[in-house]
């Protein structure tokens, strides 16, 4: 059976021998998330999970950003329809399951910055590779992958982390020169697609069962709280503070 993923929209995906590359594709506003990319991340999972052919996946931002997560256009639209919000919210929870569900190893390719929903993505690979310009920084980090105090420090500020501190606190793998990163993050997808396969499924998935318990105990109320802070007039200030590219006066309403 050959698996057809040209019907993913927004993303750009590559074969070759048993690497399938995926390749988040809006370089035009930094691979923030549109509506076909978002869906396309919540389901093509399940198809690389079964994929006889896919032995290891590299994930990757097209253009000069791995991801600048949500798209503020969209954003207002979800401030005006709270219908829109909420409709995106069981294609979110399956981004977080399915990626952490899918036994094949997925390495983070992190071209550039990578930051809000595009953090989450690439934290969720199992291995972080990045470039050395790159930051990384989000309030979706997940405060169980570094100390939590480092976690809340970075999560309350909302300040953008060095690939070379994500590094050195263990938050990703290898930090490489930008000219390097094809070759490090290659290097290793062929290594492990030459490798036992069996056996590095098997342990992703021995090793994924706290990551995927904690996710499972600590989504419903983060999607439930993030509904109500997409609803807040500080939400709103954001927004068109972005928009009008001056900085937000938050009231903290």
């Amino acid at each position: 059976m050959a698996f057809d993923y040209s019907q993913y929209g927004g993303i750009l995906v590559a074969r070759q021998d048993k690497i399938l590359t995926i390749t988040l594709n809006a370089p035009e506003t930094l691979n923030a998330f549109t509506g076909p990319m978002h869906t396309s991340m919540s389901r093509i999972w399940d198809d690389v999970n079964d994929d006889p052919d896919v032995h290891v996946v590299v994930l990757t931002g097209a253009g000069r950003a791995f991801s600048a997560g949500g798209n503020v256009i969209a954003m207002q639209k979800k401030i005006d329809d709270p219908g829109a919000w909420e409709a995106g919210m069981p294609e979110a929870r399956r981004i977080v399951f399915r990626m952490l569900e899918c036994d094949k190893p997925i390495i983070a390719r992190v071209n550039g910055h990578a930051v809000g929903l595009g953090a989450t993505i690439a934290l969720l690979c199992d291995i972080v590779i990045a470039a050395d310009h790159a930051k990384i920084g989000d309030p979706h980090v997940s405060a169980g992958l570094i100390g939590f105090a480092r976690a809340k420090e970075y999560l309350f500020t909302g300040d953008l982390m060095t690939a070379a501190e994500a590094e050195r606190i263990g938050l990703i793998n290898h930090v490489v020169p930008a000219d390097q990163l094809d070759e490090k993050v290659y290097g290793l997808a062929r290594r492990l697609a030459g490798g036992a396969m069996r056996s590095i499924r098997w342990t992703k998935q021995a090793i994924n069962i706290p990551l995927r318990q904690l996710a499972h105990s600590m989504m419903d109320l983060s999607l439930s709280l993030e509904t109500q802070s997409n609803l807040s007039k500080d939400h709103q200030e954001a927004v068109w503070a972005f928009a009008q590219k001056r900085r937000p006066n938050f009231t903290g309403h």
